[in-house]
C-alpha cells in the first residue's frame, strides 16, 4: 500500500505535471471506483489544475474550484502516461480503474491490480467532505507535530503501539510497512502497550518517527512515478524482509502473520531476543 512518503512523491510529482494543464477527460473504467455522484466527474473537465495536496495517504487535485480527492488503497498506483491511446478505455477485468486526460496530450491512470477493488475516487467542494479525510489525524511531517503534539496524540491510547501508529485518526499517513520501520528504529516491540512508553521512549519512539518518514520522503523525492515501489521496498530494513538479516545487529527478521496481514522486526533490535508469538495463539509479548 502506498503510504505517506510514496504519496507525497507522487503529489510532487503530479505538482510539476500538472498545474496549470486543463483536464480534458476523465473516465472512469471500473465501476466501484467513483464514491460520489454530485457533482459529477464531468464536472472537472474543461478546467485548469490549480494545486496537488496531500492528505495522509489521499492525493487532492483541484481544479475548477472542486477537488479530485483519490486513495490508492492497497493495491492501487498512478501511472503516467505522456501519451494516451486515442481510443477510451472500455470497463473490462483488467487493472485500470480510472484515466484523466489532458488538453494537449497525456495524462494518467489509476489501476489497481487483484480483484479486490477498494481504490476511491471522490469528486467534492470541499476535501472535508469525504470521510476518510474528515477523520484523519495530524500530519507526522508537519512543522506543528512536534513531541508534544505527539504526546497528546498518544494521550490515553491503551492499544499496542503497532496498532495505533496505523491509525489514521490518530497520526495521518503511516501504515504497515512504515510502522515497522519506524519500530525497528526505534528499538520498540510492536506489542508493547501504548500506556507503558515512559518519557524517554516516547522521545525516542517520536524522533524514529520523524527521521524515518522523512528519510523515506527524501530517498523518493524527484523519482518518476513508476520508479517509487521499487524504492519504497529497497529502503526497508525489516518489513517485507523476514528470514534475511537484519542490517544493523544480524541477527534473522522475523514475522507475525494476521489473517490479512503481516509484521516484520528484528529480536536482536526490538524484543530483548525473544521471537514474538503469534498473537493468534498465545498471549501477547509485552
Amino acid at each position: 500500500m502506498p503510504e505517506l512518503p510514496e504519496v507525497e512523491a507522487l503529489r510532487e510529482f503530479l505538482d510539476a505535471r500538472l498545474v496549470g494543464r486543463r483536464i480534458e477527460r476523465v473516465l472512469p473504467v471500473a465501476i466501484s471506483v467513483l464514491k460520489t455522484y454530485d457533482p459529477p466527474l464531468s464536472a472537472v473537465e474543461g478546467t485548469e489544475v490549480t494545486a496537488v495536496q496531500r492528505h495522509g495517504k489521499w492525493l487532492d487535485i483541484t481544479a475548477g474550484g472542486l477537488h479530485l480527492v483519490a486513495h490508492l488503497a492497497r493495491a492501487g498506483w498512478l501511472q503516467w502516461k505522456d501519451e494516451l491511446p486515442a481510443q477510451p478505455p472500455r470497463p473490462g477485468k483488467g487493472p485500470l480503474a480510472l484515466r484523466t486526460v489532458l488538453a494537449g496530450g497525456g495524462g494518467f491512470d489509476l489501476t489497481e491490480a487483484g480483484t479486490t477493488k477498494r481504490l476511491a475516487v471522490h469528486v467534492v467542494r470541499d476535501p472535508a467532505e469525504v470521510p476518510g479525510v474528515a477523520r484523519l489525524g495530524p500530519d507526522p511531517l508537519s512543522d506543528d507535530f512536534d513531541r508534544a503534539a505527539f504526546a497528546r496524540v498518544l494521550e490515553g491510547e491503551r492499544r499496542q503501539i503497532k496498532g495505533a501508529l496505523r491509525d489514521q485518526g490518530l497520526i495521518a499517513g503511516i501504515g504497515n510497512a512504515y510502522s515497522d520501520e519506524i519500530l525497528h528504529a526505534a528499538k520498540m516491540s510492536p506489542f508493547k502497550p501504548v500506556q507503558n512508553l515512559g518519557d524517554e521512549e516516547t522521545d525516542t519512539l517520536y524522533q524514529a518517527l520523524r527521521t524515518t518518514l522523512a528519510d523515506a520522503v527524501e530517498r523518493s523525492r524527484g523519482l518518476a512515478a513508476g520508479r517509487l515501489k521499487s524504492e519504497k521496498k529497497s529502503g526497508m530494513r525489516v518489513h517485507g524482509r523476514t528470514g534475511q538479516p537484519c542490517p544493523v545487529c544480524g541477527d534473522t527478521v522475523r514475522e507475525v502473520a494476521f489473517s490479512d496481514s503481516s509484521l516484520q522486526y528484528c529480536p536482536t533490535c526490538q524484543t530483548g531476543g525473544r521471537p514474538l508469538a503469534d498473537r493468534r495463539l498465545s498471549r501477547l509479548l509485552k
